[in-house]
């Protein structure tokens, strides 16, 4: 029995349009929550988010039977967190920061088993393998992982060529927030000169044959950014949706209340 077949990789390569969201509570019933709203991709967010391995794994739990795909984002991408990821089951990951070439190639290598990479071969025992019930895992995994790397500074921007030759890089996610912040204007993503940074991007990645991501809080960014060749979009995160939403009803409520 191989490895199984990545929904999310074959549809970046068909550049069939996947619209997303964040997750940052790290509890799986938020996760299990947020798998009825029909986003096509929900990030588990290693990075920002409050998770571990173990809180990881029970996200991946409740999202593998369902038709949104887990993408996991690691802290940073280290061999040891990447492949703990993998073992738990995740087929695509995200790394931030990553600034070279380099770094993305080290990435691409700790997600694939010998002789392309260095991943070790632990999953026999794991999650990912069903606990060794998928005989084929090691030998048919390598084409199923999606490697997808973000690119969040001037120095990413300025070696963004060089990292859209690596091979197996899948994508490329714009981290807009670090990205403006690094170009002098932290907390204004809208700026005129960030905003014309992102597009040249998302242009030579897709012109490159990458799958270009990024994530916005408006619809009218998720148009353009979609517009521009943006295949994996993400237009939310669950902690904003709800704070905004409780925020707005408790402020309506309250409206009813008459003064007098």
């Amino acid at each position: 029995m191989p490895a199984p077949l990545n929904p999310f990789k074959a549809a970046l390569a068909q550049k069939k349009p996947q619209i997303g969201c964040w997750m940052t509570f790290g509890d799986a019933l938020a996760a299990e929550l947020m798998t009825t709203t029909g986003f096509d991709w929900l990030v588990v967010d290693g990075e920002h988010g409050p998770n571990d391995i173990r809180s990881i794994t029970d996200q991946l739990r409740v999202l593998s039977p369902t038709s949104s795909h887990a993408v996991v984002r690691v802290p940073i991408g280290e061999d040891w967190m990447l492949k703990q990821a993998l073992d738990a089951g995740a087929q695509t990951v995200l790394v931030p920061m990553v600034d070279t070439a380099e770094q993305a190639a080290g990435v691409v290598r700790a997600c694939r088993y010998a002789p392309e990479g260095v991943r070790g071969m632990g999953g026999y025992g794991a999650r990912v393998t069903n606990f060794g019930a998928i005989e084929d895992y090691a030998t048919t995994a390598n084409a199923q992982i999606c490697v997808l790397v973000q690119a969040e500074t001037r120095a990413a921007i300025a070696n963004l060529d060089d990292i859209l030759a690596v091979e197996g890089v899948d994508g490329v996610f714009i981290g807009p927030a670090d990205l403006s912040a690094d170009m002098g204007y932290p907390g204004d993503l809208t700026a005129p000169e960030v905003q014309t940074v992102i597009a040249d991007a998302i242009t030579r990645i897709t012109a490159a044959g990458k799958a270009a991501g990024i994530l916005t809080l408006s619809l009218e960014g998720a148009k353009t950014y979609l517009d521009l060749g943006a295949t994996f979009v993400a237009v939310g995160i669950d902690t904003v949706l709800l704070a905004n939403t409780a925020r707005a009803l408790s402020r309506d409520a309250k409206s009813l209340i008459s003064d007098d």
